[in-house]
């Protein structure tokens, strides 16, 4: 038995063989016109991010690579002062308290930065770290009960 062809697909045929046939002229015209060289794909880019077909001129400052620092500047060293102050607040289950200042600052604290023995009421010294919150009292030392 031969294979039967419907005209749908005698026509979708066709235009495969012509697609196949523009494609070849196409392939011929391009490879008629001669290869193109390597110099002619070359894009160039200049300090400001343009493209162009020309080479970029010389900078007019040229920078030493060992000149350029890249680094962050080094941390000052600030003077530790000790402040007094008072426990405002302290909860020894959650472990936490606060320490307000002379000036009515309040300075948050855990308890891994202050003795056991610490309560509300107690006169205090400790240094002060800044925290993303705030201030923070660390290096508690109780002075008096």
């Amino acid at each position: 038995m031969a294979n039967r062809i419907s005209s749908n697909k005698k026509e979708r045929e066709k235009i495969k063989q012509q697609k196949r046939l523009e494609k070849q002229k196409q392939k011929e015209e391009r490879k008629s016109q001669g290869s193109s060289s390597f110099e002619d794909m070359i894009a160039y880019v200049d300090e400001y991010g343009r493209l162009s077909s020309t080479p970029p001129e010389e900078p007019a400052e040229v920078i030493n690579v060992e000149d350029v620092q890249i680094s962050t500047p080094k941390k000052v060293e600030e003077e530790i002062v000790r402040q007094t102050g008072k426990v405002d607040f302290f909860n020894p289950s959650k472990g936490f308290g606060f320490i307000k200042d002379g000036n009515g600052n309040k300075f948050f604290f855990h308890i891994s930065n202050a003795p056991e023995n610490i309560g509300e009421g107690d006169n205090v010294e400790f240094d002060s770290e800044e925290n993303a919150r705030g201030m923070d009292a660390v290096n508690i030392t109780i002075v008096t009960k």
